[in-house]
């Protein structure tokens, strides 16, 4: 078993590509010791269950061969359909009372069989409205979904250690690279292939989140459809690649078909957790994953929610060499490596 303090690989499986990011920790501090990508066949990886187990395993060893990494021990997450996550009010008790019951206190809350379910939670204090409830954070995710990414990670030759979720890994990659604002909440926005996951934090505390089954596959999908080309090289001309088959103002079309659609729904989010907290402000948008890089979409999404927006650089307050690691090439891929750092950042033990 690892000592609390050692580092682990954040393992970021993607229903498009594997990450890996690895951070050494040094007196308070962070290095970036290896970082890596590698993309995976469509559709091994659906709404968070995994299809193709060899697909996934053989992207898994590529990489952590490429890297020549001796660590082993690895942070993932999941994410999706199999994850439920709520702010919930219940009576003031400590800790340990809390964890006696939280099965019967988390019945009324989830929508699965408490007994199908792995279930976590964090206490964040006193009910604002009422001193003799607290608010608390909870998280359940079926044992299923875990199991199978663990037996995954475990067959690909690493050994899992922590097991979280995507909204939290992106609050930690947060947290470590930028300071509390003072203009309001902060919405964390993570662009995937497959699935977008909102993230309102204020101090340190997730507000309120929510996940939507959208991403940069739609835009693939729409060239496939509309052209008649095979994945391959629908997703080559959604990177940049010019295709004789394919117009640019057509291109541009599913561009901006896709980034609407992604703007209506965080502006949807918005509206509810403004009328969820009409006391709440939001004084900014943070980006990212690898669909979050569509240009012009930080321009859209600002003019629709009218909130500033940036791309988040989860690498910001972390060392690298720069014989090792090119700058311009760290900052165009940080975004997509977000949630990989915030399970790097991750430690045995963490709460």
């Amino acid at each position: 078993m690892f000592a609390k303090k050692s580092s682990l690989l954040g393992l970021d499986i993607g229903s498009y590509a594997v990450k890996i990011v690895h951070l050494q920790e040094t007196k308070g501090t962070y290095r970036l010791r290896d970082m890596g990508v590698s993309q995976l066949p469509p559709n091994v990886i659906v709404e968070g269950a995994i299809k193709d187990h060899e697909a996934v395993q053989g992207a898994i060893k590529k990489l952590v061969s490429n890297l020549r990494t001796k660590t082993k021990g690895v942070a993932t997450s999941i994410a999706g359909w199999s994850v439920i996550i709520k702010k919930v009010d219940l009576p003031q008790m400590s800790e340990e009372e809390l964890t006696d019951n939280i099965q019967l206190e988390a019945e009324q809350y989830i929508p699965f069989n408490v007994e199908d379910v792995n279930i976590d939670f964090q206490i964040l204090g006193t009910s604002a409205e009422k001193t003799d409830r607290m608010e608390v954070m909870l998280v359940a995710a079926k044992k299923e979904v875990i199991d199978d990414y663990v037996s995954l990670i475990k067959k690909s030759g690493l050994q899992p250690q922590v097991v979280d979720v995507d909204f939290f890994a992106l609050e930690n990659a947060f947290e470590a690279n930028y300071e509390a604002t003072e203009s309001g909440g902060v919405a964390l926005v993570d662009i995937g292939a497959t699935k977008m996951n909102i993230n309102v934090l204020k101090n340190g505390v997730s507000m309120f989140n929510r996940d939507a089954s959208i991403g940069g596959y739609q835009i693939t999908e729409d060239i496939q459809q509309r052209f008649g080309l095979e994945y391959e090289e629908a997703e080559k001309v959604k990177l940049g690649m010019s295709s004789e088959k394919v117009p640019v103002q057509d291109l541009e079309a599913i561009f901006v078909s896709a980034a609407t659609g992604w703007s209506t729904e965080v502006k949807r989010a918005i509206d509810f957790f403004y009328a969820t907290y009409p006391e709440e402000t939001i004084g900014q948008i943070l980006l990212s994953g690898g669909s979050s890089r569509l240009p012009g979409l930080d321009a859209l999404f600002n003019k629709d929610t009218n909130i500033p927006v940036a791309h988040i650089n989860p690498l910001a307050r972390i060392d690298f060499d720069t014989k090792v690691f090119d700058q311009q090439y760290l900052d165009y891929i940080a975004p997509q490596m977000t949630v990989a750092v915030g399970l790097a950042l991750r430690r045995v033990g963490d709460k």
